[in-house]
Parts: C-alpha cells; sequence; structure tokens
C-alpha cells in the first residue's frame, strides 16, 4: 500500500525548511559580508606580500557570529570561516571558529575561539580540505548541509554543519559556516513531523537520519528503503526538488524546500 502525500504532509516538509531556512539566509549574510570585507577594507589592511592576513581577518568573523552564538535559544552551536590553504599569509592552515555556551567541546565555557590545531607536522593536525563539509561546496560552488555526523573537530557530539563558499574575484578563498547539534534540531523537528500522522523520518541527501519517529532508527544511520538513494540523487547534486517521489515499497518522499532535506513516509 502506498503513501498519500496529502498537504499535511507538503506542510510539514515546509514548516522544517521555515526552521533551516533562516540559518540559511544568515550564512549567506556573513559571506556577503566577508567577500566585501575581503575586496574592499581588508584587502587594504595587507601583509607585506601582499596576502590578508587572520590578525586582520579574525576580528571581523568574531563580530560576524558571536551576536547569533550568545542569543538564547539560538540552534547554533559553533561559526565561523575557514581559510583555503595559503591563503592567509600568517596563517597556511586556518580556523576562525567561535563555540557557544551551549558547546561542551574541549575546555572553557561561554563564548570562546576553538583551539585549532593549525600545524601540518603535528600528530593531532587534520587536513579539513578532505572532510565532506568542504569538499563538497568547493566541488559544487554552493551551500551544502553536511551530517548528521560524529564532528571530533568542534563538537564531539552528533552534528549538522552548513557550509558554503567565499570567493575573491571568482576563487573560493574558504568557508563560512556553523554547527548545529542534532539533538537540539531533533527538539525542535520531532513535534513538527509526528503530526504526519505516519510513521516519518527526516534524512539528508544522503539517506542519513536526521530525525525518526521510529526509536528503532537511530541517528546518523543509513535508512536503507529500496529506490530512496536514486529519489535523494538530485537533492545530492544541489537540484532544488519540490515533487514527492514514491518508491517500490510504497514510500513517499517529499522533499523540505532547498534545504537538502527530506521526508520518508511510510504506510
Amino acid at each position: 500500500m502506498s503513501v498519500d502525500v496529502d498537504v499535511t504532509a507538503e506542510h510539514i516538509a515546509r514548516r522544517i525548511a521555515s526552521t533551516i531556512d533562516p540559518v540559511f539566509a544568515m550564512i549567506d549574510g556573513w559571506r556577503d559580508v566577508l567577500e566585501r570585507e575581503l575586496a574592499g577594507p581588508l584587502a587594504g589592511a595587507l601583509t607585506g606580500d601582499g596576502a590578508p592576513s587572520a590578525e586582520t581577518l579574525d576580528p571581523v568573523v568574531a563580530a560576524l557570529v558571536s551576536g547569533e552564538l550568545e542569543r538564547e535559544g539560538s540552534l547554533i552551536t559553533g561559526a565561523g570561516f575557514v581559510a583555503a590553504p595559503g591563503f592567509l599569509a600568517d596563517a597556511p592552515w586556518h580556523l576562525a571558529w567561535w563555540l557557544s555556551g551551549s558547546n561542551t567541546f574541549g575546555p572553557g565555557s561561554g563564548l570562546r575561539r576553538l583551539a585549532a590545531v593549525d600545524d601540518p607536522d603535528s600528530e593531532q593536525f587534520r587536513d579539513y580540505t578532505t572532510l565532506e563539509w568542504w569538499r563538497v561546496p568547493e566541488r559544487t560552488g554552493t551551500r551544502h548541509l553536511t551530517g548528521p555526523y560524529v564532528d571530533y573537530l568542534c563538537t564531539d557530539d552528533y552534528t549538522v554543519t552548513i557550509t558554503t563558499p567565499v570567493r575573491v574575484d571568482g576563487e573560493m578563498v574558504g568557508l563560512v559556516g556553523t554547527d548545529l547539534y542534532v539533538a537540539r534540531l531533533e527538539q525542535v523537528l520531532l513535534p513538527v513531523i509526528r503530526e504526519s500522522g505516519h510513521p516519518c523520518t527526516l534524512v539528508n541527501a544522503s539517506g542519513r537520519i536526521v530525525a525518526s519517529t521510529d526509536a528503532r532508527r537511530a541517528t546518523g544511520a543509513l535508512l536503507r528503503i529500496e529506490g530512496l538513494a536514486e529519489a535523494l540523487a538530485p537533492l545530492r547534486d544541489a537540484v532544488t526538488v519540490t515533487d514527492a517521489a514514491s518508491l517500490p515499497g510504497g514510500e513517499a518522499v517529499v522533499p523540505c524546500g532547498d534545504t537538502s532535506l527530506a521526508l520518508v513516509l511510510e504506510a
């Protein structure tokens, strides 16, 4: 028996999108500010070899993200800018990333700077350009939602990371983005998902579970349903899909706007 995608399901998908859209808009705004600064004021604050520096860029990033990180009820738990290797003259590898008071990663409390290892000769160094949240925006040139995954770099917990490229003269010089705890997203989204009246699971473009009305479906695990990978393929390619799709087993897949998330409704 197939699931009829009614107005309720479409409405729920729109509500999920409306929860994520403000985060997208905020990140896009940060990107726009950084691109203007790097093409204007920061372009005039150059080091001797003509490259921008972390010393001048970091205060701009801190001012951008600190307000939202400190706002009560904010969904985000970390945010900042990650530089392309070699872009900054005084920091070949650099994360200008701040953590909120709700972030339990590492020492300290309240709003604080992430203590990242940026020395490639260190045993603790990690090449962030190999990670999905860097690789996919670099390849597609557009925003990407990574996760849920356990983020051992910034949260040490199940996390969703949203990143978007920052460009100067058409070249990607880094990413701006934010982290959200999956547990916090579940608190906000599960009551909405339950209104579907069906067993329902929210997945990312790779089919990994973000939240589900079925307690047996673990966060971060792949939802293994025949035909799901093919139905989600456009989302993986950063294509906005608005129409629901039916799977061979009768399940319905309902895209959630341009978030790259989708609802899977089962009979």
